[in-house]
């Protein structure tokens, strides 16, 4: 079975109105599926093989000669060279959506587009499947716990393998891979340290120093790995909210993983019942709901205006959603049972910002309801948020 991917409808409205779309995401997020799928008569290239990198370079002219009215440059990342090339035949051809690019590499795909093809190409994100994605077909899982046990990879559906095979390998091709392309990493074991150190601490606030500390390099090196992570969608960042409030507020960024189930397997977790007793139980729920709340836009060519609040007193609203002139409060709670101290952090913040609009519970039960002003929804109701 093939899943329609959402972000379809608006990959194809833009490649009609841009000559260029470009679409990034992790290695294995199904992008090369995507391409195919959105225009399966054009001519593919994969430009991983020497070939056509060979190619490309040695005759960039003759290569955007050969390929085009209709070209899908998987990897294009790989040869930086020919970008110039693409801007230039582009404007000569005037031909709307000639070219799909793809990329597993966001930052340096993202530097070349800016520097060459800023106003020609409509850029994308595709992150593994989404929940909604998933809903109704064969591969709906029950729970949350099965969920983030699982992750949302395509191989790991289409293939039918185990989370337990599949986190692994992932992580010992991306290390031996796109660690080594990147940047050189002199001890690879201790990036995979600071990778499982990153996991321990999802949804929490990032302290270099701290995990320099465990992991044992400098803070400098710690942030130069995660620019790594991020640059090849491992892991993101979410920024506070800073606001002029009387109470003091933090202003380190917190930690998520853009795949919930490979933070779960490099936790230790092996299996959905494990995740009822694990420490990390809260934080990796609250992970996959705002995964799931920022596929949900992304997959609309929306981007996320995605930040949390927490004060001096450890006071949190877990995500807050900023519409510059209103906001929208949302706390995660993976309990299954509804309790006043779901709401505390909600009644403390509408008193410091009275432009909150709506505020949201979302939780690891199956009822909805409204309380104190409060929408209550379950997890498997996140697309409400996104209306």
């Amino acid at each position: 079975m093939i899943l329609n991917r959402q972000l379809q409808e608006s990959a194809n409205l833009l490649l009609k109105k841009y000559p260029i779309i470009a679409i990034t995401g992790p290695r294995q997020s199904g992008k090369t599926t995507f391409c195919k799928q959105l225009r399966p008569t054009y001519h593919y290239l994969n430009m991983e093989l020497a070939e056509n990198q060979d190619y490309a370079r040695q005759d960039p002219h003759g290569f955007m000669e050969t390929f085009k009215d209709g070209v899908i440059l998987d990897e294009v990342q790989n040869v930086p060279e020919l970008f110039p090339y693409i801007q230039y035949y582009t404007d000569e051809r005037k031909q709307k959506g000639e070219y799909i690019l793809s990329g597993s590499q966001h930052f340096l795909l993202l530097e070349k587009i800016t520097q060459t093809l800023a106003g020609r190409v409509a850029l994308f994100s595709l992150l593994p499947f989404s929940y909604e994605e998933l809903k109704g077909s064969d591969w709906e899982l029950e729970s949350w716990q099965e969920i983030v046990w699982t992750g949302f990879y395509p191989r790991i559906y289409e293939a039918d393998i185990s989370p337990n095979d599949f986190y692994p390998d992932y992580i010992q091709t991306y290390v031996e891979r796109d660690v080594r392309q990147i940047i050189n990493v002199s001890d690879l074991n201790l990036f995979r340290n600071f990778i499982a150190s990153c996991a321990g601490r999802c949804g929490q606030l990032f302290n270099a120093t701290q995990i320099g500390n465990e992991v044992g390099v400098d803070r400098k090196t710690i942030k130069k790995w995660l620019s790594l992570l991020e640059a090849s969608f491992i892991v993101f960042q979410m920024q506070p909210y800073h606001k002029n409030f009387k109470k003091r507020i933090v202003k380190s960024p917190k930690l998520y993983f853009y795949d919930v189930g490979l933070a779960a397997q490099l936790l230790g977790i092996r299996s959905a019942d494990d995740l009822n007793v694990h420490f990390a139980k809260g934080a990796l729920f609250e992970n996959m709901v705002i995964n799931e709340l920022t596929k949900n836009l992304l997959n609309k060519h929306e981007r996320p205006s995605f930040f949390f609040w927490q004060d001096s007193n450890q006071n949190e609203i877990d995500l807050l959603i900023d519409k510059v002139s209103s906001r929208e409060i949302i706390e995660i709670k993976s309990g299954k049972t509804i309790n006043k101290s779901f709401f505390r952090n909600i009644e403390k913040y509408k008193e410091l910002d009275s432009g909150v609009e709506k505020s949201w519970i979302v939780y690891g039960g199956d009822q909805a309801q409204q309380r104190s002003g409060t929408n209550i929804i379950s997890w498997r109701q996140l697309s409400q948020l996104n209306k």
